[in-house]
């Protein structure tokens, strides 16, 4: 029960921070993507989808200073729903996205450019490095996160009396993932 509230505590203060972040994402232009976050041409958008959940971060010592403690990404944990509204599936460490149907890829980051809003996580291109099963996301080679809000790993840094802690950060992003051309 402590789970289910804290998560939809955390879907609303991203809700929150969608309708707050329109704004920029306007500013930016419905359909701009930036240059570096291009496609290869010979691919096609099949699927839209927005994801919204939170960005995990762990309270971690640098390799090469375990006197030095960071927030570092663990793994992202999100809904995806269609622009219907209908729940596509959800996203995870990989990072991976499932659909509904059982099908997963997983993606390797290409590309990586700081949002247009500095508050929010950065925008990606990555290449599908694996895909599973037989479904929606069975032949996607591409995948496109952009129009971020929020997510970024806590401002107060943290030190060895919080190591291995979590913090939990709502963040929304929309997810375009692409196939070859039929």
């Amino acid at each position: 029960m402590e789970t289910a509230a804290a998560w939809l505590a955390a879907a609303t203060g991203v809700l929150i921070m969608v309708l707050a972040g329109m704004a920029s994402a306007d500013d930016v232009g419905a359909n701009a993507v930036p240059e570096a976050l291009q496609v290869p041409s010979e691919q096609v958008l099949a699927i839209v989808a927005r994801g919204v959940g939170v960005q995990i971060y762990e309270c971690t010592s640098a390799k090469d200073d375990p006197t030095h403690f960071s927030w570092t990404l663990k793994a992202p944990e999100a809904v995806l729903r269609l622009e219907s509204g209908a729940n596509l599936g959800k996203h995870y460490a990989g990072p991976t996205w499932e659909a509904t149907d059982g099908s997963k890829v997983i993606g390797d980051v290409v590309v990586k450019l700081d949002a247009p809003n500095a508050a929010a996580i950065p925008w990606l291109l990555l290449r599908a490095k694996s895909t599973s099963g037989a479904g929606k996301f069975s032949a996607i080679r591409s995948i496109q996160r952009l129009r971020t809000v929020g997510g970024k790993a806590p401002a107060a840094g943290c030190d060895q009396t919080q190591s291995g802690k979590e913090a939990r950060v709502p963040y929304s992003a929309e997810y375009r993932f692409f196939t070859a051309q039929p």
